[in-house]
């Protein structure tokens, strides 16, 4: 059986544009949420909602976690951010477990029937907007990520696509509550939300989020649920 020829990666010029690509996407996931979250808590302290006030620290979180990529690309030489991947994989997955740590004990606190969130139209607003916007700049993300080799965008953009995840459960907790009065279904769902976030936080850790390099050239479509099991486009043969 004749060898599998192991791929080189992108070209240097190559990799300069996935660079700038992702420096471009991380600004722009740092923006969106920095707003997100001012009008997230701030329309959650208004209707006394803990989904909303938990999805607006998310979003503070997701700019913890945005920002350590940024800082990681920062640096002109490729080297450089190689050297940095392990703090960043490090930086993403505490904020993972933080994520879940404060969800889980919001929803808990909420089930056990602490407090009643009022309707809140721009939180319904807000949560629908971020579940169009998210997945957009997730799978842009990721895409770079992967063809850069770089473990730490891919977690980054997993981080961002569980945002849509919280979004999609938050804008069915906020309509549930505004139309039947099921105060019980958002923290039910958040909860399945922050186990996954905890097996995202260990496969950031361990550095599973990425594989080697692949050239743009055999780069597959990427779709929503790709790396889920911790590889990035490897396949056995």
């Amino acid at each position: 059986m004749a060898d599998i020829p192991i791929s080189p990666g992108p070209s240097p010029a190559r990799r300069d544009v996935l660079t700038r690509r992702i420096r471009l996407l991380v600004a722009a996931t740092i923006t969106y949420n920095v707003i997100e979250a001012a009008v997230a808590i701030t329309a959650g302290t208004l209707a006394s909602s803990t989904a909303l006030i938990g999805f607006g620290l998310d979003s503070v979180i997701e700019v913890s976690s945005a920002t350590a990529v940024a800082w990681q690309f920062s640096a002109a030489d490729h080297a450089v951010r190689e050297a940095r991947e392990k703090t960043t994989l490090r930086i993403i997955a505490i904020s993972f477990f933080v994520l879940a740590a404060y969800v889980t004990a919001e929803s808990l606190r909420t089930l056990a029937g602490t407090g009643e969130a009022e309707p809140s139209l721009p939180g319904i607003v807000l949560a629908a907007l971020s579940l169009a916007v998210m997945p957009i700049l997730s799978a842009a993300q990721r895409r770079s990520g992967r063809e850069l080799g770089s473990a730490s965008a891919v977690a980054d953009s997993k981080q961002t696509l569980l945002c849509t995840y919280l979004s999609a459960v938050l804008l069915l907790g906020l309509v549930a509550n505004a139309t039947l009065g099921w105060t019980w279904a958002d923290p039910i769902a958040a909860i399945v939300i922050a186990a996954v976030a905890v097996k995202e936080g260990r496969d950031a850790w361990r550095g599973d989020s990425c594989c080697t390099p692949m050239p743009s050239s055999t780069l597959p479509e990427v779709s929503a649920d790709d790396c889920g099991d911790g590889c990035c486009g490897s396949k056995e043969v």
